[in-house]
């Protein structure tokens, strides 16, 4: 009885198995296909693409308004009630879904390198969609509340643009590996037409984007200006409770030039400071005046303020996730702090020798000073004996009346004027956001800038070469240590680099595509057996050559040999046609036999 063994030897393939069990669950060789990709897995494949740069785009914009961390969470506090860190679970969980979705992105795309039909599972598919719209829903949510964050990028193409720039130019260089391989393999001269075109022109604008790349840190490294003045901004609430009389002793400590308060006026007329409207996030008014914590602080005496604590907060919920880092004596005192008031930092200034910038709030309508805040302010500064040229005041009611009374203040407006309105009511100073200048306004230089609140190394950069002269930040530690931008460039040097880049990107494409038709050029001459002889891993094993010499003289006879030949595939393997075995006799004997073997009926394949 002849027992037929199979004629081929498969491998196994241990990465195209993940790979197409990963992406579309076809862990099975048969389930394995190299039929064009369907029209409607074309389309998901878009779908896919469209939404790994949708969520690059969110994580790039996140993670750049780190900045705006605390801003962005007390918004969301005086929305909700509840004070939490909702910055770091986003940007968490935007990077957790950016990683999902390129690694499905880089799976397709080894599909098209490697041949395979690409048929993505119906879990990746509801995951992406949900991807999607949750990054879609974000976007216009973010819109919504927080649309003036979105000129934060503005900035940070300013500060990361060329690098930017770069990294996609690397990453178009590596893609013309897979580009010039579906080239090669193209039957139709129409899809390399459409192919090409679309490659060169994404690759022709990205060399070009150079020419629309605008940076302050684009300058020869002469014409850098003064390293701007560090105001602290409510003192330094990374190391201690904001407006506290610790937080500013923290800041006169980190080499901070100026102060920042948020002044309030108490039932009694007492100036102190407070940044919320409630006392309900920064002491434990919920203990002691549980009946009180939506009234406004303004409507507290002095006396029922000096009773709350207003640092245990900042150990429990750690608003930058630096209290942990404080060593113990620091931390019993953090947890001892009261609400100060606009005197007590005024002395410390005026000990100290630092400006002092601070907003006053207008109380409530039913509270008693409602009409002689400015008053009861400006007595309490003079009466402190600080320095008028120490003193940046905001407040625009009454400023003539300020300006009579106390000539040497530096008069400061928080709304962005026209250099003629500025002239008119004698204001030196401008005190905005950062997002609210351009560069150009800055080199102008019409009057002194001070932007709030900056905190982020790449950004105070950028303002420093642009030329701002001071800024108001959350972290003066910080900021003092950076004795440079954290990058500068001469303009010539960049036009070089990007050329560079550009030129060596070019060459490395042209031999790319010259080495994928090289190798795949004839790919289409091959028959089935050649093409899967020519994926086989290369080894010098007594199979392989058992599989060629059979496909060799299938080849020759056209047909299949005869039961005598037949019997050879026996149970120990194909002995009669090992390289080694073949002798005149076996080949006189097949030469004999060959007019049969059409006759015959063929080995069957068995799938191993």
């Amino acid at each position: 009885m002849v027992k037929h063994q199979p004629l081929q030897v498969y491998e196994r393939q241990l990465c195209l198995s993940c790979l197409t069990g990963i992406y579309g669950c076809r862990w099975k060789r048969y389930q394995r296909s190299h039929d064009d990709t369907t029209k409607w897995e074309r389309l998901w494949f878009l779908v896919l693409c469209s939404t790994f740069f949708l969520i690059l785009f969110w994580l790039y914009f996140w993670w750049e308004v780190h900045n705006d961390y605390n801003e962005f969470n007390w918004f969301l506090y005086n929305r909700t009630g509840y004070w939490s860190d909702w910055s770091i679970p986003i940007l968490v969980t935007t990077a957790a879904g950016f990683s999902y979705i390129a690694f499905l992105l880089i799976l397709a795309l080894c599909h098209t390198a490697v041949g395979q039909q690409m048929n993505l599972h119906w879990l990746h598919k509801f995951a992406v969609t949900v991807a999607l719209v949750v990054t879609v829903i974000s976007m216009i949510s973010m819109e919504q509340l927080w649309g003036e964050e979105w000129d934060i990028l503005l900035l940070s193409f300013q500060a990361t643009g060329p690098f930017l720039h770069l990294g996609a130019v690397a990453a178009i260089t590596l893609l013309a590996w897979l580009v010039a391989g579906q080239f090669a393999r193209a039957e139709k001269s129409c899809f390399q037409a459409v192919l090409l075109l679309t490659y060169l022109t994404v690759l022709t604008a990205l060399y070009l984007v150079p020419l629309s790349i605008t940076s302050p840190c684009l300058m020869e490294k002469n014409n850098l200006g003064p390293k701007p003045a560090i105001i602290g901004h409510q003192g330094a609430p990374m190391l201690a409770p904001e407006n506290t009389l610790m937080s500013f002793q923290e800041a006169i400590e980190q080499k901070a030039s100026g102060l920042y308060a948020d002044v309030k006026i108490s039932h009694d007329g007492v100036p102190f400071l407070m940044h919320d409207n409630t006392l309900r996030r920064t002491t434990d008014v919920e203990k002691l005046f549980p009946e009180r914590v939506g009234q406004d602080s303004s409507m507290f005496n002095w006396t029922d303020l000096q009773a709350l604590n207003a640092g245990q907060w900042f150990l429990k919920d750690d608003p930058f996730w630096t209290a942990s880092s404080l060593s113990e004596a620091d931390w019993a005192l953090a947890g001892n702090q009261s609400v100060c008031t606009l005197n007590e930092v005024l002395q410390l200034a005026k000990n100290s020798s630092k400006s002092i910038l601070f907003n006053v709030r207008r109380p409530p309508p039913e509270h008693p000073h409602r009409e002689s805040w400015i008053n009861v302010t400006l007595h309490t500064v003079l009466q402190s004996g600080i320095q008028q040229q120490h003193v940046m005041w905001t407040p625009d009611t009454d400023r003539q009346l300020v300006r009579q009374t106390a000539p040497g203040f530096q008069q400061t407006s928080a709304v962005k004027k026209s250099v003629k309105i500025l002239q008119e009511e004698g204001i030196v100073r401008l005190n905005l956001r950062y997002n609210q200048v351009s560069t150009q306004e800055i080199r102008e230089g019409n009057v002194s800038l001070t932007l709030f609140t900056v905190s982020e190394s790449w950004l105070y950069s950028v303002l420093w070469c642009s030329g701002v002269q001071s800024v108001t930040s959350d972290a003066p530690h910080i900021l003092r240590k950076l004795p440079y931008p954290i990058w500068l460039m001469p303009p010539e040097e960049y036009k070089l680099l990007w050329i560079a880049a550009d030129v060596i990107s070019f060459i490395v494409i042209i031999g790319v595509f010259v080495l994928q038709k090289w190798r795949l050029g004839s790919i289409r001459s091959y028959n089935p057996e050649q093409i899967m002889l020519s994926a086989a891993v290369r080894r010098s094993s007594r199979d392989v050559n058992i599989m060629k010499e059979k496909l060799i003289f299938s080849e020759m006879s056209n047909g299949l040999g005869s039961a005598e030949e037949l019997s050879l595939c026996s149970e120990n393997g194909y002995e009669g046609y090992t390289n080694e075995a073949i002798t005149p006799r076996d080949q006189q004997h097949h030469a004999r036999m060959q007019p049969n073997y059409a006759q015959k009926t063929p080995c069957i394949l068995q799938d191993h």
